[in-house]
């Protein structure tokens, strides 16, 4: 039995971290990278976690709220952004060289935030959006030249479970 504790993380792990880590995952967070996360909410937050988790090396935390920039930054977020559009877009780019991040979780679902995503990673790079999207609407043109990946959808929290209880278990 789990110590008390540790009850509400591992109910997290079936829902929000579950989806927060298949967003880090599906933009292929990891050693070496930089991973952007759009949206603080509590799958963005734990998209940081997880990002810090899988080895990334910067992570930036797209945020307005000081409550939930304190958060990213305890969860492992190097920086935070707190414009929007393409003047989020543009601060991003400032960070990375003018290139972009590697990798950027979408955690949010609208039309705003899954452009500011897909503009703000570099080419060849790749967005993990775990957002429900709500009418968003893809630029085909600007996705094909733009030489960035995307995968998302519904996220296969059973997939993870066994490592993120892991993880929770061994604190």
């Amino acid at each position: 039995m789990p110590s008390e504790d540790l009850i509400p993380s591992l109910l997290a792990a079936s829902d929000v971290l579950g989806t927060g880590w298949f967003g880090a995952v599906a933009a292929e967070a990891a050693p070496g990278k930089t991973v952007a996360v759009v949206g603080d909410g509590a799958v963005g937050l734990l998209a940081v976690l997880a990002a810090k988790g899988l080895g990334a090396d910067r992570i930036v935390a797209m945020s307005r709220h000081a409550s939930r920039q304190k958060l990213a930054r305890e969860f492992g977020a190097s920086d935070v952004i707190e414009e929007r559009g393409d003047t989020g877009v543009a601060r991003i780019k400032e960070l990375t060289d003018g290139l972009g991040a590697h990798s950027v979780v979408e955690a949010v679902g609208t039309q705003e935030s899954m452009m500011q995503a897909i503009r703000s990673t570099r080419p060849g790079g790749h967005v993990g959006y775990a957002g429900v999207p709500h009418d968003v609407e893809l630029p085909g043109e600007e996705l094909f030249f733009s030489h960035v990946h995307s995968h998302g959808g519904p996220a296969p929290v059973r997939r993870f479970l066994p490592e993120l209880i892991d993880l929770i278990w061994s604190r």
